[in-house]
Parts: C-alpha cells; structure tokens; sequence
C-alpha cells in the first residue's frame, strides 16, 4: 500500500483502488471538498505523474476517457483548484510522492491496464440527491428527475412558467460551462424533441451562471446528470446504414483474431471491476471464444 498525506489532502493505493480525500486546509476549494472523497479503480487510470517545483510539486492522476462522467461533463474546464485528481506536495514528501508513483505506475504495468478510451463509465459520479443554488436558479437532482427553481434574478420570460422537472428518460445530454471574461456560464439540459437555441438567460431549461463562488458545484450536477445518460461511445457504435460490401467488410474486420483478443481483455476487466458477474463473464467470454 502506498499512502501519501497533505494539507491538500490523502492519498491512499491499496493495490487495486486510489482513494483520493480532500484536505481540511482552508485553500482546500469549495468545489472539492463538496465533492467529497473518490474512489477510482486501477482500471479507470491511463497514468500518474509527478512534478516538482521549488516550494511545492503537484500529482496528477490521468484517467482513460470515458471513464469519469465528471471529467466528461465539465470537459477540462475545471480550474486547476477544483480538479480532484491533483494533489499539491510539499517539498519535504517529494520522496513519497514518488514512491507513490512507481507503486501505482507497477500496478498498471502489472495488470496490464490499457490507456485507451472506455466505453462506459467507470466512476459512478456525484452522490445523489444533490442541490445547488446559484447564478439565477436552483437545480437539483434525485436520481431519476432533475428540479429547476428560479429566485428573484431570473428573467420574467424564463421564470413565468414556474419551476421545472425533467425526467433523465427525457434528456439527451447536459452541458456545463463556467463564465469566463465577459461571457456568463450556464447549465443546460437538452431534452429530447425540444432543442432550443435560446441564451441561458431565457432558456427555461438552463440556470444562467454569472462567475461567483458556488458556480463550480453546478458542475456537481451536471456529472450526476451524465452518468445516468447513454455513454458517449454507445452514440458513435450507432453507425449509419452502409452498403453491401461495406457491412461485409465491417464484420471482416470486427471478426478478425486480434480484434477478439481485445473483447476477451476488456470483458476480464469488465469483470474484474465488478461490472460483469461471474455468469455474465462466463457467458461472454463463450461467445467471443466461439467467434475465433
């Protein structure tokens, strides 16, 4: 076990999982410590490194895409502060913190965890239910339906309607942006049949962000929201119609020996993470065999 403590927050690799718990210090953001301490199997990293600096270095977790609806909802916009998978070092742990990373850059070398993207989540998000007031609204999710309230700073166009509930089962996505300059942030839930193009500030489906404190939580949302929603990757596997010979020349290629030989690694770590059962693995691993 490799275990790493700082103002900024502890560490902890027992071998097959990274617990990651914010710091109490009073720099530790809002952001973070709302969110609580992660969990993040071996099996969701692509990599670790660590940098030094003069007075302090800095650990960086990089997950595999797809893996994390957080990081898939906030879209690499998070400020450096609210980004869970960093951890600040003092200079004086600079050896632990590389201790730390060969332990965990061994784990990955020994399992033999790929870097490439994944096709369904393997974080499971924000905890639910979750509330957040900011910018002009309040949003708050249950797990099935999210909740839009408005405050006296809403638009009268956006607001005359009364408050909102839209059912995951009718959305389409989420979108979570922080203001920036001059331009205002917003959350914006896509409902199915029902696009708009209307300004956060008029969307009644969108809480409009102006950059203040609590804006960043709103992203809390969002990544809840997401993991509820289709994977990312089930949209780009829905292909097209395609002519005779280039659905023959599809299946060629999916049946080829190497392409089974990666299903059969991705089921094992599907199951080894707990998302297949033993039946479901066992079941799985049968057909792949069959098609080789």
């Amino acid at each position: 076990m490799a275990e790493i403590i700082q103002k900024d927050g502890t560490w902890i690799f027992d071998g097959d999982a990274l617990r990651l718990t914010p710091g109490r210090d009073k720099n530790v953001g809002l952001f973070r410590r709302t969110l609580g301490e992660l969990v993040v199997p071996l099996g969701a990293l692509a990599g670790v490194s660590f940098e030094q600096g003069r007075r302090s270095g800095r650990l960086r977790l990089r997950l595999r895409d797809g893996a994390d609806p957080l990081l898939h909802a906030t879209g690499g916009r998070l400020a450096e502060s609210d980004d869970p998978y960093q951890l600040a070092v003092e200079s004086d742990r600079y050896g632990v913190a590389e201790y730390f990373v060969d332990e965990v850059r061994g784990a990955l070398l020994l399992d033999e965890v790929p870097a490439d993207p994944v096709a369904e989540y393997l974080l499971p998000g924000p905890a639910v239910p979750l509330s957040v007031s900011a910018g002009d609204g309040t949003a708050s999710f249950d797990g099935e339906r999210v909740r839009l309230e408005w405050n006296w700073k809403t638009e009268d166009a956006k607001s005359a309607a009364g408050a909102r509930t839209l059912a995951v089962t009718d959305l389409v996505g989420v979108e979570w942006r922080p203001s920036a300059g001059l331009e205002n942030g917003y959350i914006r839930f896509s409902v199915r049949s029902a696009p708009t193009k209307a300004p956060p500030k008029y969307d009644p489906n969108s809480v409009e962000l102006w950059g203040f404190k609590k804006d960043p939580l709103m992203a809390l949302v969002a990544a809840a929201v997401q993991a509820r929603l289709p994977h990312p990757a089930a949209e780009t596997a829905v292909r097209p119609e395609q002519p005779e010979p280039a659905r023959q020349s599809t299946a060629a290629a999916e049946d080829s020996h190497d392409a089974q030989l990666r299903r059969l690694r991705e089921l094992g770590e599907l199951h080894r993470d707990g998302v297949l059962t033993d039946e479901e693995f066992a079941m799985a691993k049968q057909a792949v065999l069959k098609r080789m």
